[in-house]
């Protein structure tokens, strides 16, 4: 794969690197999209309407139930080399904040820290009525078989019906996050856009604003879609292809 030497300067010299991750990175681990088809007996059901906080009112437990199935879907995949190229380079440069949007681990387990979700994490349930997190076990169980309800864990402080620790459709982003990845992107000069189209918003205004600052914006995805700037790359490929090489023809040849 062969990449132009101005971007692999800008690459190698950047001092704050913001990466901007979404569902084409999971992807590629074998978790599928959150608008892809459902499969089996989840079919029946359209995630769209699964996920909104008047779904888990209604029927908390068929909720919880897709939720938990996802999360041990999630259990079950590995990182990919596009997981493990982005805590890479981490190490090679003075600082890099990481914004995904994706709501599962693997990019903590691939070593990444101090992640940013934006959309929260299957892994960080809460109480819905006093929002205290609830510790999971660490061994997980066995995969729920698809279409099965589960009864929500109770609060041990307050009684209440733990939830998924996801942002549902209908409700904001976690205001900490948002600001601090807008604030990242707003002094990075390098932001990496990988596996996301960028048309979910707010999140989608974090390239919009490196961008904006004059930072050079380096789209990795499938079919990637410029912002109209001067500073931007487009690198047509998996996360998990383009990244290592990226990286290996940057830093080590």
């Amino acid at each position: 794969m062969v990449f132009d030497q101005k971007l692999l300067g800008r690459v190698r010299d950047a001092r704050q690197v913001v990466v901007f991750s979404g569902a084409g990175v999971s992807a590629e681990s074998g978790i599928a999209t959150f608008r892809d088809a459902l499969s089996g007996l989840w079919s029946r059901f359209d995630p769209m309407r699964l996920a909104t906080p008047e779904a888990f009112a209604a029927d908390p437990e068929l909720v919880w139930g897709w939720y938990e199935w996802r999360r041990m879907q999630v259990l079950s995949t590995q990182p990919n080399p596009g997981h493990l190229a982005i805590a890479a380079l981490a190490k090679r440069v003075p600082k890099l904040t990481l914004v995904t949007q994706n709501v599962d681990d693997l990019h903590e387990r691939a070593g990444s820290t101090g992640v940013l979700h934006l959309h929260g994490s299957l892994h960080q349930p809460r109480c819905s009525r006093c929002a205290t997190p609830l510790r999971l076990p660490p061994e997980p169980p066995v995969e729920p078989a698809e279409g099965r309800r589960i009864a929500p864990p109770r609060c041990e402080h307050c009684g209440g019906e733990v939830r998924p620790g996801v942002v549902w459709f209908g409700e904001s982003l976690p205001v900490d996050v948002l600001e601090a990845a807008f604030a990242a992107a707003a002094e990075c000069d390098l932001l990496l856009s990988v596996g996301t189209s960028g048309v979910v918003y707010p999140a989608a205004q974090v390239p919009e604003i490196a961008l904006g600052a004059g930072a050079t914006v380096v789209h990795v995805n499938s079919e990637p879609q410029a912002l109209g700037g001067q500073n931007e790359w487009l690198l047509a490929g998996a996360a998990g292809k383009v990244l290592p090489a990226l990286l290996q023809a940057a830093f080590d040849e």
